[in-house]
């Protein structure tokens, strides 16, 4: 295949994937405060001041590292200057660089973007530290921002200091080069170098810096899965959520459209780099000496090199020998118990594909038995068919279109979290959820297709953890509480109350609303892991 096919492949599978990975609502921009409610923080690069919410503090935009621009473009990250005088951080700071999530349009954000905000519970005297709590966002890694996401209920019902946080995204942030030394993983140093913000800077905000748990949702996921598997995190954290993205992610070939290939996240080294020689070739910068061709680079407007084609080819997350930030693949690190041994949770939704596959459905729609066969030996091989028919019979779905999202959902992300969590368990405390909201709000306003409901669909947990201004139930609200009580008493305690321990015996907790909406189930078998493991090898 083509080098040109291949990005265009690539490019296609992206956009239906940002549909959804980009998930997130409104600002967590301050308002309503009254003009001398602006708590001051004095930080180790100079004093900052917030504001006050009544039940938490935040203080939005703060510079974590030196804006990657000009000749840093492409450089791992850099402690911010420090300044003088009481710098304001009543608003988020600029989005990392960025494609639209769903629709047309150019780039917007900028590459001065690496910034962060923190969301405090009120200042209680006496009190002991309180646990950090650091969000990844999604996105796919070309979009998303920290501002999306607004954690009120964390804070002020959890106890929790969170921080959320921009990192750079697509080419600006995954770019691999000769002239580089290979991949950086640029987009990783910066969760890093976040994370060392936050070592020096959370007893400041009344947080422990002994007690730092890193969560986030599908890329945040991936994030989170190098760094469990990074030496470049060691000591960084010493706790991990992952929701929705873990290190064995995976989707098969033709599954959400006929026309792509399997999707992974974490490529070698070497694929990286020969796409970084690929796209300098065709942005005139081809040169024999390594500084000209970043020189070249670097001069190049960064509208220039925000195009679909090199913020989806550069979207994938690198390792190989000699690479600083993941030596290995990690879902082998994993494997070999080369992770750094925190307690984990590992989490899924229980309808995590149905969001993708419905934004093909009108192209290429799943009307009848044969249809779905097809798209079953398209996806899986025609040696799998009837092993997947088996499992997921059409007649025990309302749609033959919903059966294939079911097996995709279990294939893709479901039952590679599952192994994920059981590799870990051999060395560290893991427990598993399940999300399994299936009247969980379509909080994104996606538009709906008839007779394949979402579901309990990939991110659709988010409104039920951050403040996002999505229509709730009573018993959506309760169930909401219960998460908060649960993540944060996660990050206290490193074990969320009640839930079983995740192991040989594959317990994981079904979370939904409602009397006997939350209980234990067997993930592994309810969702035919031994057979997608096989297949998955």
């Amino acid at each position: 295949m083509s080098p040109r096919r291949s990005v265009r492949r690539r490019s296609a599978l992206w956009c239906a994937l940002l549909l959804l990975l980009a998930a997130g609502a409104g600002s967590a921009s301050a308002t309503g405060a009254a003009p001398d409610a602006r708590p001051v923080v004095d930080t180790d690069r100079g004093p900052v001041r917030g504001r006050a919410h009544g039940d938490h503090r935040t203080f939005e935009g703060i510079p974590y590292a030196a804006p990657p621009t000009g000749p840093l473009r492409w450089r791992l990250p850099r402690p911010a200057a420090r300044w003088t005088g009481v710098r304001d951080a009543g608003a988020p700071g600029a989005r990392c660089v960025q494609l639209p999530a769903v629709g047309p349009g150019g780039p917007s954000g900028s590459e001065d973007c690496l910034y962060l905000n923190v969301t405090t519970p009120p200042p209680a005297p006496a009190a002991r530290e309180r646990p950090v709590m650091v969000w990844f966002h999604g996105g796919g890694f070309v979009n998303g921002a920290g501002d999306l996401y607004r954690p009120d209920r964390l804070a002020a019902r959890g106890g929790a200091v969170v921080v959320t946080v921009n990192y750079r995204l697509g080419v600006f942030g995954l770019f691999g080069h000769p002239s580089l030394g290979g991949a950086p993983d640029f987009a990783i140093a910066d969760q890093q170098a976040a994370l060392r913000w936050v070592r020096s800077n959370a007893v400041r905000f009344g947080g422990d810096p002994s007690d730092v748990t890193l969560f986030g949702e599908s890329a945040g996921g991936l994030g989170i899965c190098a760094h469990l598997t990074s030496p470049a995190s060691a000591g960084l954290f010493h706790r991990a959520v992952l929701q929705s993205g873990s290190c064995s992610t995976t989707m098969p070939a033709r599954s959400v459209l006929p026309t792509l290939g399997r999707y992974e996240p974490f490529v070698p080294e070497r694929r990286t780099v020969a796409d970084g020689v690929t796209a300098a070739a065709g942005l005139g910068c081809d040169r024999p000496e390594p500084e000209a061709v970043l020189d070249c680079l670097r001069g190049k407007d960064a509208a220039e090199l925000a195009t679909p084609e090199l913020m989806m080819r550069f979207s994938l997350v690198s390792y190989g020998d000699g690479n600083r930030v993941l030596p290995e693949e990690p879902r082998r690190a994993l494997e070999g118990g080369r992770f750094h041994r925190v307690p984990v949770v590992e989490g899924v939704n229980r309808d995590e594909m149905r969001i993708f596959l419905a934004q093909s459905l009108t192209a290429f729609p799943i009307p009848d038995a044969g249809a779905y066969r097809a798209r079953v030996e398209q996806s899986f091989g025609a040696g799998a068919v009837p092993a997947v028919e088996a499992r997921y019979p059409v007649a025990a779905y309302p749609t033959p279109a919903l059966a294939f999202a079911a097996a995709l959902s279990d294939a893709s992300f479901i039952c590679p979290a599952l192994r994920d969590g059981r590799a870990m368990a051999r060395y560290a405390p893991v427990y598993a959820y399940r999300f399994s909201d299936r009247d969980a709000p379509n909080f994104m306003g996606l538009p709906e297709v008839p007779g394949f409901p979402y579901g309990a669909s990939h991110g659709l947990e988010l409104p039920y953890l951050f403040t996002m201004d999505a229509a709730l139930t009573a018993p959506q609200r309760a169930l909401s509480e219960r998460m908060t009580a649960d993540w944060t008493a996660f990050a206290r305690t490193g074990r969320p109350p009640a839930w079983p321990r995740f192991g040989a015996a594959g317990s994981v907790l079904s979370l939904a609303p409602g009397p006997g909406g939350i209980h234990a189930v067997d993930g592994p078998a309810e969702h035919h892991c031994a057979f997608w493991d096989a297949q998955w090898p």
